[in-house]
């Protein structure tokens, strides 16, 4: 198993991918726990294949096939191309438009996914070099993206496609859960692998899916949320086949035990703190009132060095989904996204070694101290790691909504690099394009037109003095971001009225104004930078 496990290390790391570096935070929001009745879904931390293009809806002929690839998280692909072909479905006669990027999120029907990587038991871990299976949850994404409209479409197809051709893991040998939502519902997706001694015509995948209720909010901390399956609930639940067999056949459950079968427990290894201290987080945060949750307060710089006296609650501590104690807005799903687990034992600033005497004497905070310390910052200053939620390639926040027609109602609110630095730009579901900034990315070379490279400059200059340059970030991307959720209501209505007389004037529309905001971000981080370089360059940083 060892020799196994470095075979999937060399395969990802040939690819550019980190599956530790690119833990994922999704949240979900029903619809009746929302603060505007929209349906939210999300997801952090996504893959380094950051660019963003559309894919126009296209028909085919009867018998096409559709080209199954390896490597779609891969940045270094030349821009529009999807990676090795490593086998191939039945294609559909008409696919649909959506959003493309190493995990494709929404489509041009409101349709939108999420991803987290979970993880999984040894002896279920696979890789292209030891299966058969050719189908990687992004992949899977895609083509439920192309072929369906609602959330419960997307489950089944998934379902059938990890079935049939056998799931793939992609991000490291690990499972994978979906948050996948329409206008409606929602659903969590969960699939694991069944090893490397899968033949086709045997189920390829263990699989499980739960709807989220509609006055609830869910989190996807990079670990398995499903616990007990009632599959005759059919309008709650949905899974293969195997989805229990498979634990009883390894020996993980006995059906004669009397205890409940508890699909978290089955498939699942045991729990990391990096996942524990988000799931504490989030419904801390949500619903501080539901359950006696842990304290896990910091009270001074010392606390998040004593791991001898802090909390080791089970995973099973932790409900599948919970109902808020107060509506939630797209705002609040972004604010959590940028959490830096302030003054708790996970707070990366809480820590004695970024202390340094001011002049009177006393104890402060460096104007260096940083919540996103680098390796070899931690390496110098002997600081502990904490998996924050921020931090990652890209990602987005979902903002599903019934009453408008799809093209205006669905909002794909897309950041790129560090969240926390980031600006959540708004680009509606009927966008026809994309602006050619953020199609570019090539993470080995600087370029002055990229998107990613105009944020990431700002975050590398942040810094130089990160506690007084945050405080310029924020004053700078603050006002951004929140013009556009004040015009949000006025561009709805402007859309509406345009796509009701003519629905491709309402398409112009909001493809002119996505456009917009997404030039605008553009110019506002390099302001941000000349602002930057010129209040904290090392030639006024003094002897």
């Amino acid at each position: 198993m060892i020799m196994k496990k470095y075979i999937f290390l060399i395969a990802i790391t040939i690819l550019g991918l980190s599956y530790q570096s690119y833990s994922c935070t999704d949240i979900i929001v029903g619809k009746n726990a929302s603060a505007d009745g929209s349906v939210i879904t999300s997801h952090t931390g996504a893959a380094p294949e950051c660019r963003v293009h559309v894919v126009l809806a296209m028909d085919f002929p009867i018998g096409a096939m559709a080209n199954v690839y390896y490597g779609l998280q891969d940045v270094t692909k030349p821009f529009g191309t999807y990676g090795k072909v490593i086998g191939q479905i039945p294609q559909a006669r008409h696919t649909y438009k959506y959003f493309h990027s190493g995990y494709s999120h929404m489509n041009e029907y409101q349709l939108a996914i999420g991803e987290s990587t979970m993880s999984q038991k040894d002896e279920l871990m696979v890789s292209r070099e030891t299966g058969e299976q050719i189908m990687t949850i992004e992949q899977a994404m895609v083509f439920a993206l192309q072929r369906c409209k609602t959330a419960r479409e997307a489950v089944i197809l998934i379902g059938s496609l990890v079935d049939e051709w056998g799931f793939l893991p992609s991000c490291g040998p690990e499972s994978e859960a979906l948050c996948i939502a329409d206008p409606n519902e929602a659903w969590v997706f969960e699939v694991f692998s069944v090893g490397p001694d899968w033949e086709p015509g045997q189920p390829g995948a263990i699989w499980a899916a739960q709807r989220v209720p509609d006055d609830h909010v869910v989190v996807v901390p990079n670990w398995s949320i499903i616990k007990e399956i009632n599959i005759k609930d059919k309008d709650n639940f949905l899974a293969s086949k195997n989805y229990k067999q498979e634990a009883i056949d390894r020996g993980w459950y006995d059906p004669k035990s009397g205890k409940p079968f508890i699909w978290q427990e089955a498939y699942s290894p045991l729990p990391r703190e990096w996942a524990m201290g988000r799931f504490w987080l989030f419904f801390k945060t949500f619903a501080p009132n539901y359950k006696d949750w842990p304290d896990k307060t910091a009270h001074s710089p010392y606390d998040g060095n004593k791991p001898y006296t802090q909390y080791l609650e089970p995973v099973s501590y932790y409900p599948f989904s919970v109902k808020p104690e107060k509506k939630v807005s797209v705002q609040d799903v972004i604010a959590f996204q940028r959490s830096l687990f302030e003054e708790t034992i996970y707070d990366m600033t809480n820590d004695k070694a970024w202390l340094v005497p001011n002049k009177e004497g006393q104890m402060v905070k460096s104007p260096l101290t940083t919540p996103f310390p680098t390796r070899y910052m931690r390496e110098l200053l002997n600081l502990t790691y904490r998996r924050m939620v921020s931090r990652g390639g890209y990602g987005m926040v979902a903002q599903l909504r019934s009453w408008l027609p799809d093209p205006i109602g669905g909002v794909y609110w897309y950041y790129v690099d560090n969240q926390y630095v980031s600006t959540y730009v708004p680009i509606y579901a009927g966008a026809m394009e994309i602006a050619p900034e953020l199609k570019e990315y090539d993470p080995d070379a600087y370029s002055e037109s990229s998107y990613r490279w105009a944020i990431d400059m700002v975050d590398n200059l942040l810094y130089l003095q990160w506690q007084e340059a945050a405080e310029d970030l924020k004053a700078a991307r603050d006002p951004l971001e929140a013009r556009f959720f004040e015009e949000q209501d006025k561009i709805d209505k402007e859309a509406l009225f345009q796509y009701e007389k003519i629905p491709e004037m309402g398409l112009k529309y909001i493809t002119a104004y996505s456009l917009d905001c997404q030039k605008d971000a553009m110019e506002m981080y390099r302001e941000l930078q000349k602002t930057l370089i010129s209040k904290y360059t090392n030639n006024k940083q003094g002897l």
